[in-house]
């Protein structure tokens, strides 16, 4: 049998040989390291001493000698700003690699740790919370990028970045924000034509706007991504032009194309993780029996598969772990199986090595796809339309139209941050330095009905923790709120 490739061995051990048979092939092992100064570049020895490590120079090596053909490789990527040395004495780092880091040291990034997944996290402490949601994706994102010889750093970096433009309060918050910006929710005397102006909301392309434009950590907006990683967590939601987002540096994003596809892994973990951490977190509150899981499409397979180690006969907590690591390696599975033969096919094909695949290549077969629609059937019916998950919605309007409004008729209840940066953006004083008797005819002036003042707000909103949320919303309309008795 003919010897793979490197980059070729972890689509081989899946479905291009089958391990039961005689004449198979023993899986690969992984390539060893070559030595010190070996001209494949992937260890180089320290000019300050003896330790031996690898560069930023030897690891692009090892990307072109393990990756597919089809995989992005993180060399000679572009990024809106040139990347300032600091004196550093060593480049460690892939540009993914450092991509990655600087998502994870982002103020937006921390927060996401108080932000609802779907059930609140502050009434019980073992509900996902959007930052929990993220680093499942991110896990399943690289695993199945490894398994298809993809850039997992590449991945890793668009996974950790998806979901930074989420607002407070899940898919609710998303909803109400969006219909705000769109004139559908009316907040206060904001006029929808001024409303539609600002160009609508989508987390995606909120995402792209805190990476870009509202995350301050250097001489310049944002922090600089590079452009694969930006398009990728652009493209994990919809793209067109019916939300028209203010000041979209589009150069990099190659608007128009499909998603490269380690962001299409992005996007298919990112459907598994929902759909196995919220049917989870369902069966766990109690919104979706155990026994509803069994009887479905995807829980009968599970049970099939499991044959006698499923434990049918134990308690709720067996019988839950098991079907949710059922159904996670059933989807995983599925996804770098077919994948993997949708990539093998196209390679066999001759298209150039530089060709976008279209959209979709990355997903599940016709089969396993209807099994995992008929389980977010499931989880929608059990757990989206619950009355638990009503609450939150009815909450999260009265919240968060309840911000925009007080907001909007005062700003000066916003936070210095947020009038310093309309300064910025829009000219004129600070807003707290104006006389008395100037405040309102200059509200009236350069805030209200500005659309770039309500964008501001909606950044502002957006940016929220739940619990930041709530504590605003005391202030802002109890007499006595929860959050000045602490003090």
């Amino acid at each position: 049998m003919q010897k793979l490739p490197p980059w070729l061995r972890a689509l081989a051990v899946s479905h291009l040989h089958d391990a039961d048979t005689p004449d198979a092939d023993p899986p690969a092992r992984e390539p060893e390291l070559p030595g010190v100064g070996d001209a494949g570049g992937d260890l180089r020895s320290a000019q300050a001493g003896p330790a031996a490590y690898r560069d930023q120079r030897a690891l692009e090596a090892l990307e072109e000698r393990l990756l597919a053909p089809y995989a992005r490789r993180s060399a000679g990527v572009t990024r809106r700003y040139p990347l300032r040395d600091d004196a550093r004495r060593l480049a460690y780092r892939t540009a993914f690699q450092r991509d990655r880091d600087r998502i994870l040291h982002s103020q937006a990034f921390r927060r996401l740790k108080h932000k609802t997944q779907v059930f609140v996290a502050y009434e019980g402490d073992h509900h996902r919370t959007r930052l929990t949601h993220t680093l499942e994706v991110a896990q399943l994102a690289r695993t199945i990028a490894r398994a298809l010889a993809l850039n997992e750093d590449l991945a890793e970096a668009i996974a950790l970045g998806h979901d930074l433009g989420q607002p407070p309060f899940g898919a609710a918050g998303e909803e109400i924000l969006a219909a705000i910006l769109t004139g559908r929710e009316r907040v206060a005397f904001l006029e929808p034509e001024v409303a539609r102006a600002t160009g609508g909301f989508r987390p995606n392309q909120q995402s792209l706007r805190v990476i870009d434009r509202l995350e301050a950590r250097y001489e310049h907006p944002g922090i600089n991504l590079s452009d694969p990683v930006r398009e990728g967590i652009l493209k994990c939601g919809p793209v067109d032009e019916t939300v028209r987002y203010p000041d979209v540096d589009a150069e990099g994003l190659a608007l128009g194309e499909p998603p490269e596809l380690e962001a299409q892994v992005v996007i298919v973990a990112d459907r598994l993780a929902r759909l196995t951490h919220d049917l989870e977190d369902g069966i766990r509150s109690g919104e979706v029996a155990i026994t509803a899981v069994e009887r479905s499409a995807i829980g009968r397979t599970v049970m099939q598969k499991l044959g006698d180690a499923y434990p049918e006969a134990a308690g709720i907590f067996r019988r839950r772990n098991a079907q949710v690591r059922g159904i996670i390696h059933l989807l995983v599975s599925d996804v770098v199986v077919h994948s993997g033969e949708r990539l093998h096919a196209w390679l066999a094909s001759g298209t150039p090595a530089g060709a976008r695949l279209p959209a979709g290549t990355i997903g599940l077969s016709e089969r396993v796809a209807e099994l995992a629609e008929d389980l977010e059937e499931l989880v929608r019916v059990h757990i989206y339309r619950s009355r638990t998950v009503r609450r939150l919605e009815a909450r999260a309007r009265t919240f968060l139209t309840g911000l925009f409004a007080a907001y909007y008729q005062d700003p000066l209840q916003l936070d210095d941050y947020a009038l310093l940066r309309y300064r910025a953006e829009a000219g004129g004083p600070f807003l707290r330095d104006v006389p008395e008797e100037r405040v309102d005819a200059e509200i009236e002036a350069r805030y209200q009905n500005r659309p770039a003042f309500v964008r501001l707000i909606a950044d502002h909103v957006a940016g929220m923790s739940d619990t930041y949320a709530l504590r605003e919303y005391e202030r802002l309309y109890l007499p006595f709120p929860e959050a000045d008795r602490r003090i």
